[in-house]
């Protein structure tokens, strides 16, 4: 059983100075790689930049601290931009931090109660659909700002539709100089890696775009026009009585869940690719409470949900990152730029942050996957990933989540449905079977039928549409296929018990699985059938019935 041990307890007992020495430069390099990312997604969240450092700052520490993962760096990501930008454009701030405290609450509860493994049963189809979605939405938020466009009827629009109809009134005012400078930072982010892998393209676009735009003097929105009350210095407690509301509380509960559910997926799923990349084991119902204490304390010092994030995770180990410390590091890195450096995030212009965005939305849309999934697979997969995908654009992802959720599991349940086969041995008689019916002589007044596939609610009608001859005195169901039954299949087999019974018919059954069995017991379905009637193969069961046929 997953252990609900921190990492960083069991990797200390062998730590070495060599690996400290590495994971302290692996957490600078980390922390220069997401402080123009924090500032970014707080700003693409609706909340002031220095929130998305504060996140980074104390999630990412408290993540590495209690995380179940050796390598998990945490902190504000794409996945949540446009939730949060939701929330606090509905709810405020306060509303945002009440959700987040909430489902920092869910996180802890579901590695508590072992949820870590159930959260891979979400089918891929729906992570790829709205991690598209979200991602064609965090694009489409960041055009305002690319092209310098003013919205001169003081729209203020929250749903993507709605940024893409103000967007295309206000089109005239588009600014060049602002394209300008989301072009050169584009430039850098995608020419620079090409030559210099150490040093991260964003943050030289950062520092050079600044420096374009304060040199030349021109009329391009900064972080400072944008955001006149940025805040310096170490994260302060914001908590207060109205956000502890019972109203406040039990409002935000769906936007919580959306928040878990997100965080958790997203986390476990950065912990698996780096147990991939350091041939390591994480723990996740420890990640999952990591996850919920870093969610409560984000919050409660002025930061947005955050998660584990996979691509500073990737540059963690990267750069010789294998222990928690190397987190920790990053998140003491963050916080001594947020003390002495935050009032020069005032000069770095919002084009370049639109730019640094765009980025994070191709990158993060895997779209050659979502074009794989849609040229191979089966039309109610392919149903699903679009569903969820077009929802997530047009709605929210808590819409998308919930229908895709269900739109799956109503398509699962009809394959299944379709797979479970209930029929009689002369139907499918197959002489290349060693227990075929040609190799058997079925005594008489028997009629055998087989049960192929799961016994659930979906196909439990097909039990009922055994047929009996008017001479049938014994029925004989085989029952090998069967590895699962659920309360409504037992049911329509007590049904007909009731049905056998009026027409003094004994069932015989063969082959029961474990499961089943146990079910059956439990329902005493075992003491109405009558033990001896329960037969290990079908040649027994053939014996049983011509046995009692005899008396």
């Amino acid at each position: 059983m997953d252990k609900l041990k921190p990492k960083l307890f069991s990797v200390m007992k062998t730590y070495s100075k060599e690996q400290f020495a590495k994971d302290v430069v692996a957490g600078i390099i980390v922390a220069i790689i997401a402080l123009p990312l924090s500032i970014a997604l707080a700003i693409a969240s609706g909340v002031g930049p220095e929130a998305g450092i504060y996140t980074a700052i104390v999630a990412g520490f408290l993540v590495a601290f209690f995380g179940g993962s050796r390598v998990q760096i945490a902190g504000p990501t794409a996945a949540f931009a446009t939730i949060v930008a939701g929330i606090v454009a509905k709810d405020g701030t306060e509303g945002l931090m009440a959700a987040t405290i909430i489902a920092g609450l869910i996180l802890i509860l579901m590695g508590f109660f072992r949820f870590g493994n159930l959260l891979k049963y979400i089918p891929y189809t729906i992570t790829t659909g709205f991690t598209a979605g979200i991602a064609l939405t965090l694009f489409i938020g960041q055009i305002k700002d690319f092209t310098g466009i003013s919205y001169l009827h003081g729209e203020k629009p929250i749903e993507t539709l709605e940024k893409l109809q103000a967007l295309a009134a206000n089109i005239s005012t588009i600014n060049f100089a602002a394209v300008g400078i989301g072009a050169l930072a584009l430039a850098i982010l995608i020419i620079w890696p090409i030559f210099f892998k150490k040093i991260p393209g964003s943050l030289i676009a950062v520092v050079v775009t600044a420096a374009v735009v304060k040199i030349f003097n021109l009329d391009v929105n900064t972080i400072g026009r944008a955001f006149t009350d940025i805040k310096a210095g170490l994260p302060t407690f914001t908590v207060n009585a109205s956000i502890l509301s019972i109203d406040m509380l039990r409002s935000q509960i769906p936007n919580a869940v959306t928040i878990a559910l997100l965080a958790g997926i997203e986390s476990l799923l950065s912990a698996v690719v780096a147990d991939s990349m350091i041939a390591s084991k994480h723990r996740s119902n420890m990640e999952l409470i990591a996850q919920g204490i870093a969610n409560i304390g984000s919050a409660c010092f002025g930061g947005i949900p955050a998660t584990g994030a996979i691509a500073r995770t990737a540059a963690n180990i990267k750069n010789g990152g294998r222990t928690p410390i190397s987190g920790m590091v990053h998140s003491v890195t963050l916080l001594l730029v947020v003390v002495f450096l935050m009032p020069l995030a005032k000069l770095i212009p919002m084009p370049c942050i639109a730019a640094i965005l765009f980025q994070v939305a191709y990158n993060m849309s895997g779209w050659r996957g979502f074009v794989k999934l849609v040229k191979s697979s089966p039309a109610e997969d392919i149903l699903v990933l679009m569903v969820t995908f077009i929802l997530t654009v047009v709605f929210d992802l808590v819409v998308a989540i919930e229908v895709g959720i269900i739109l799956a599991a109503i398509l699962f349940m009809k394959k299944m449905s379709e797979v479970t086969q209930v029929e009689g041995w002369k139907e499918i008689d197959d002489e290349n079977d060693p227990d075929s019916i040609s190799l058997r002589v079925i005594p008489d007044y028997t009629v055998v039928y087989e049960i192929s596939g799961p016994m659930f609610f979906a196909a439990a009608g097909k039990i009922l549409e055994i047929t009996f001859k008017e001479d049938t005195r014994f029925l004989v169901i085989r029952m090998r296929s069967v590895n699962a039954i659920d309360a409504t299949a037992l049911h329509s087999l007590e049904q007909l018990y009731e049905d056998c019974r009026k027409r003094n018919i004994t069932i015989i059954l063969s082959h029961v699985n474990e499961q089943p069995m146990q079910a059956f017991a439990k329902a005493g379905f075992d003491q109405m059938i009558g033990r001896d009637n329960f037969c290990p193969h079908i040649d027994d069961a053939l014996s049983r019935a011509k046995e009692l046929g005899g008396r």
